[in-house]
């Protein structure tokens, strides 16, 4: 053809996670010879439980390698309702759970199932940049709320939230222990949430994929406020718990009627998630926890060291987010002493000197009008401690020289 072929209008809508941009930049800048530290994307270094694996292989050699149920095996489902119903006081059966390859497809589904076009979705920014893209992709009206920085940890704008509904609101995104702040409502908090989702008839996407990566204190759900199961689909993931993010296992969790549209779109879109890879999810809910266990105790030592090591850095400062594997440290002194005025160019010195390769706020989102601080995300889940310590020495010597 002598003309670019033409694409759909709503391809235009569609966005990236920019945070694999970087990724890019870092791999050319390992290329050409230099030494790495890859603190930007929020994929884990470290293999998944040894009983999961096998499991999984002996799915595969007994035959588990065809088609299965749309909505997921039986079994499965069965273990993820019991595990639901045990750490949020749910009373799901297997008809409230759909299993996905992933999480990721649990927030398009959600949209395809509840958002008409011109619908207005309230969602976190900064936050996980797919949330915006599919919401407009797929024709609804994106509207962020943001996060505040407390005396202890970020936590989300609930003003901001409550001034933006209006009768075209239909549904609330939360992801509860946040990418990329690592942000965490307090009981308080959850309350008002759901105080407003009744209030109005929201519809709400409860991300959870960190739920389970807590460090101290316990983690807890707004599925469990009154109000709040009816309305609410629950994304879960295998990726971070278990070390499993490329197996692309994970679920919807929610009302049944909204559940058998999610099953219906499952029929669409891949038929099944990977058969034998439920037989492996299977294994990771049900059997052995002591290498999910070991997983935590590793971050959580990656996670102390990193945050000491920010702190000591002039002009950065960092708090100690009791859950998820991310840091968003304030780095607006920092970057203003380094003489870089936007987060580029801070991130392409920081790389050329340090090799220290992170993403920023503008990696998660537009930057809302009233933003004064500048940020950056560390993920300490993809680099060992000893690179966690080298990179950040480097760091620390190439902004206080």
């Amino acid at each position: 053809m002598n003309k670019p072929i033409p694409q759909a209008d709503r391809v235009r809508q569609l966005g990236v996670e920019t945070a694999f941009l970087v990724a890019a930049k870092a791999a050319a800048h390992a290329a050409a010879g230099n030494k790495v530290y890859p603190f930007h994307l929020g994929d884990l270094n470290l293999p998944t439980p040894e009983n999961i694996t096998a499991a999984t292989l002996r799915a595969i050699q007994a035959g588990k390698t065809g088609y299965t149920a749309n909505a997921g095996l039986a079994e499965l489902r069965d273990a993820l309702a019991e595990e639901i119903n045990r750490s949020r006081g749910t009373a799901y059966s297997r008809d409230n759970v759909a299993i996905q390859p992933g999480g990721k497809p649990v927030i398009g589904k959600f949209l395809l199932a509840l958002m008409n076009p011109g619908d207005e979705v309230l969602y976190p920014n900064p936050g996980f940049p797919i949330y915006e893209s599919q919401i407009n992709f797929h024709g609804g009206v994106a509207i962020p709320y943001g996060i505040k920085a407390g005396e202890n940890n970020f936590s989300f704008d609930l003003e901001v939230m409550e001034a933006a509904i209006n009768e075209r609101t239909r549904l609330l995104i939360v992801n509860d222990l946040h990418n990329p702040t690592s942000a965490e409502c307090s009981a308080d908090d959850r309350r008002r949430i759901a105080e407003l989702a009744v209030r109005h008839n929201l519809l709400v996407l409860l991300d959870e994929a960190y739920y389970d990566i807590r460090f101290e204190g316990e983690s807890a759900s707004l599925i469990s406020e009154p109000g709040m199961a009816e309305r609410s689909v629950i994304l879960y993931t295998f990726s971070k718990r278990f070390a499993m993010t490329g197996w692309r296992l994970g679920a919807a969790l929610g009302p049944r009627e909204v559940i058998d549209t999610i099953i219906k779109l499952n029929v669409n879109d891949e038929s099944c998630t990977a058969h034998f890879v439920q037989y492996g999810g299977l294994e990771a809910l049900t059997g052995e926890q002591s290498g999910a266990l070991a997983l935590i105790e590793v971050l959580q030592a990656r996670r102390d060291r990193a945050v000491d090591l920010l702190n000591s850095i002039e002009g950065i400062s960092c708090y100690r987010p009791q859950a998820s594997f991310y840091l968003f440290p304030d780095v607006t002194e920092a970057m203003a002493n380094s003489g870089c005025d936007t987060y580029q160019q801070f991130l392409e010195a920081v790389l050329e000197h340090t090799g220290v390769s992170l993403c920023t706020r503008s990696h998660f989102g537009t930057p809302l009008p009233d933003e004064e601080r500048r940020y950056l995300r560390l993920a300490f889940s993809g680099i060992d401690l000893h690179l966690i310590e080298e990179g950040l020495q480097r760091l620390k010597v190439y902004l206080e020289r």
